[in-house]
């Protein structure tokens, strides 16, 4: 199977991590742009599956959650029966994220029903080792999800937020003011002081900031779906693993005691390299037994 050098690779997937568009990506390194399509459903699948591997057994103690709206192909308005499909329109990203270590502790794709915040918040207690307290925003889902994944094993609460009427004009693309929030005690003794879901709308404006999918007013959005989720799990292994985090001067994941070492780029084409040549193959067409349990 032809190749680029690992280098250049690297420098590729450092683009778009970087908030490059793919248009921009094959301007300004001189690629196809089936290659890097091609190159980032590799990579994105590689990615999630050392995230399912590696982030588990987590002594966490303090989650936020929330979820960030984009969309795919089209916004959920402009979808008509002639361009219809279950893949385009509105499209949310549900993210855990720990309080203290900053480690994006899981996140799931899809829609902002019941069903996903169920297998979103199922999949995050499947990972964490203690009694933790939890931080949602007001969202309804959150409390049936919570109660079948925790039972009554949790410290739950609400930050339910109240905004002004939506800005006109020039500012109608601004988010709404928060003029008032009052903390819902849901389950157990949550401490008070930490009920707040700031760090993880943090790291949501960090992800919109550096991700072209995500930036308001561009033509840089998802046309496909796959290709959005295989950026995102690119985005977030960059998060965790390689990039330092400037409040707490080292990596998500070495703060949590997940890895010792901050990654590079570089480092983790090598990992895919050593995953090609094991399955022979391209990474995004394999598919194993049971994905995300398998050691890597």
């Amino acid at each position: 199977m032809n190749k680029m050098p690992t280098e250049r690779r690297a420098a590729i997937l450092s683009a778009l991590v970087e908030g490059n568009s793919i248009a921009s990506t094959c301007r300004m390194l001189g690629v196809n742009k089936v290659t890097v399509l091609r190159l980032l459903a590799d990579a994105g699948t590689m990615a999630q599956r050392f995230h399912d591997v590696t982030v588990r057994d987590l002594n966490t103690r303090r989650v936020q959650l929330d979820e960030i709206w984009s969309f795919c192909f089209c916004k959920a308005q402009n979808v008509t029966k002639e361009n219809y499909s279950p893949e385009r329109g509105d499209v949310w990203t549900w993210v855990s994220l720990d309080a203290d270590t900053k480690l994006v502790t899981n996140w799931l794709v899809g829609n902002r029903g019941g069903g996903c915040a169920n297998e979103f918040v199922m999949d995050l207690a499947e990972r964490l080792n203690d009694r933790v307290q939890i931080t949602s925003d007001g969202w309804e889902a959150y409390r049936t999800a919570i109660k079948k994944a925790f039972g009554t094993d949790v410290d739950y609460a609400m930050l339910i937020k109240e905004y002004s009427a939506p800005r006109e004009g020039h500012a109608r693309y601004s988010p709404p003011i928060c003029v008032a929030a009052r903390q819902t005690v849901i389950t157990g003794n949550p401490d008070e002081a930490h009920i707040n879901t700031s760090y993880v709308e943090r790291q949501n404006l960090t992800m919109r900031m550096g991700m072209r999918r995500f930036t308001r007013l561009t033509n840089g959005f998802s046309k496909l779906l796959d290709n959005h989720k295989h950026m995102i799990a690119l985005y977030y292994f960059n998060y965790n693993f390689a990039r330092r985090h400037q409040t707490i001067k080292t990596t998500p994941a070495i703060a949590a005691g997940v890895t010792n070492k901050a990654w590079t780029m570089v480092e983790f084409v090598e990992l895919m390299e050593r995953e090609e040549a094991m399955i022979g193959g391209r990474i995004s067409d394999y598919k194993p037994a049971k994905p995300g349990k398998n050691a890597i």
